[in-house]
């Protein structure tokens, strides 16, 4: 029996020929990550061990980004916890104020995520490294903690789910839409436990900025991971920002698959997902009535990277924010934001009477930086959309693309960019 490209890097860490799926198997890792709220269970956990060393200070990421700056007392404490630990055991890959980024963009970018890795990450979203064609998932903070000391963790081999990719996205159709396409199609505990393995002639019209945005949201819909084919651009990528060594894994032509879809890019349109779940997804011809919203945030894990600036930047040149509106630029990370700055889209966003952040989590899990008062509406390019997510719980949060979101800014309603001749 054939296996797919999850499988294939799962048996390798393992030191196994074959893994079949539902085996239970131990993996080595190649990188631990953790946040400022993750972090510091994990830290007093080792704190219990007998010997509470890390198994490689240069495998262990960790990543101040969702209450930096401090919010709070609370969360300095945290951040203080995790300075502390990361001074002891003189972690290479800590990034605090002034060097840190949203940690599913940083890793990224840092060239700490290459093609074959095993990761793990105390974050739900550390799915997002299957772009590059790694294994990478999220973990609670006591696996965290017993990854940091041994360089191990427990697996269940997971099954897989193939997305065939045919054709190519129209104007302002991006990987968000994909995603929010195949949620809203197979719900959000459609992949539970599953690999989603996007694969198909399609995959070279996506960008890696689609596609880390496609792997990142693959936990909305109960995925265990997402993950790519390793093509040209991946390798590019790979190869301007990291001198870490890669490992092509690809799926055997016989390897089996819990079901098969076929996406057709081309006739995906502008979509967005309503309250409160990723899989109660509309297009943008389907919403009937006006739509009006107090709030929109671009950036996050998501969607806070230089490609999706731009198409904000794009819509919001020569425009302005609607009266009554609050619209929240984040670029992902300092890089990012440098960039951003130097092609000239802070300029554009500010004039357009937005505000731009430093990188942060923030308004996404309702933390600071943009959070909802009662029945609140807000039009985000974030992950969730849950009930309370972004505040309090009798605010509406609407999942959608940069593109969709800057139009709606500039509208003060739902609306794609053709509402504004674009």
């Amino acid at each position: 029996m054939g296996m797919t490209m999850t499988q294939k890097i799962l048996a390798a860490a393992a030191g196994l020929d074959e893994v079949q799926a539902g085996q239970l198997i131990e993996a080595q890792l190649d990188l631990v990550l953790g946040n400022d709220i993750t972090s510091p269970v994990a830290i007093h956990e080792m704190d219990k061990l007998k010997d509470g060393s890390v198994f490689d200070k240069d495998k262990i990421a960790l990543v101040m980004d969702h209450f930096i700056p401090n919010k709070d007392i609370k969360s300095a404490e945290h951040c203080k916890c995790v300075r502390e630990f990361a001074c002891k055991h003189d972690i290479t890959n800590y990034f605090d104020v002034g060097e840190m980024g949203i940690e599913h963009a940083l890793l990224p970018e840092k060239g700490l995520t290459v093609a074959g890795d095993v990761i793990i990450g105390a974050d739900s979203h550390t799915c997002t490294y299957g772009a590059l064609g790694a294994f990478s998932t999220g973990v609670g903070s006591t696996d965290m903690a017993a990854g940091m000391a041994t360089g191990k963790a427990w697996f269940k081999v997971p099954s897989a789910i193939r997305f065939n990719l045919v054709g190519k996205p129209s104007k302002w159709v991006s990987g968000k839409d994909v995603i929010l396409h195949i949620i809203g199609m197979i719900g959000v505990d459609g992949a539970l436990y599953k690999s989603m393995e996007f694969t198909g002639e399609g995959v070279a019209n996506l960008s890696m900025d689609d596609r880390f945005t496609i792997t990142n949201m693959a936990i909305e819909a109960g995925g265990k991971n997402g993950i790519f084919p390793v093509d040209e651009t991946a390798i590019a990528y790979m190869k301007e920002h990291s001198k870490r060594p890669y490992r092509i894994f690809e799926a055997d032509e016989d390897a089996v698959y819990d079901a098969e879809y076929t996406i057709d890019l081309g006739a995906l349109r502008p979509t967005i997902a309503f309250p409160h779940l990723p899989e109660n997804t509309k297009t943008i011809d389907e919403i009937t009535e006006p739509v009006a919203i107090d709030q929109a945030v671009i950036g996050s894990c998501t969607n806070g990277r230089i490609s999706d600036l731009r198409a904000a930047a794009q819509i919001l040149k020569g425009r302005k924010v609607k009266k009554g509106v609050r619209c929240i630029v984040i670029p992902a990370t300092q890089a990012i934001y440098l960039q951003a700055m130097e092609e000239g889209l802070l300029k554009i966003f500010i004039e357009a009477g937005a505000v731009v952040s430093t990188p942060t989590c923030g308004p996404c899990l309702g933390g600071y930086m943009g959070v909802l008062a009662d029945k609140e509406r807000c039009i985000s390019t974030t992950n969730r959309n849950f009930v309370g997510r972004m505040g309090h719980t009798g605010s509406e949060v609407y999942l959608a693309s940069p593109a969709v979101a800057a139009a709606s800014a500039v509208t003060g309603v739902i609306s794609a960019p053709e509402a504004l001749g674009m």
